[in-house]
């Protein structure tokens, strides 16, 4: 008879030190930052060469860092 694993996890098994995966996530939440305020500087002209519309824009930058 075989066994069934039921088990959900919503994260990734850790690879490496917890320290590495912190500095990992950390680094991802500064790229999301930084990211989500160049798109409030960028002109109209700038947001339509590479397709995002103004509210799109401001919908993504009103995100908190942490969420994707």
């Amino acid at each position: 008879m075989s066994t069934m694993n039921l088990s959900i996890t919503s994260f990734p098994p850790l690879r490496g030190s917890r320290w590495q995966h912190l500095k990992s996530g950390v680094g991802e939440w500064r790229q999301r930052a930084r990211s989500r305020y160049e798109l409030t500087t960028l002109s109209d002209s700038c947001l339509r060469d590479i397709g995002i519309s103004r509210c799109s824009a401001a919908f993504e930058c009103s995100k908190p860092f942490w969420e994707v």
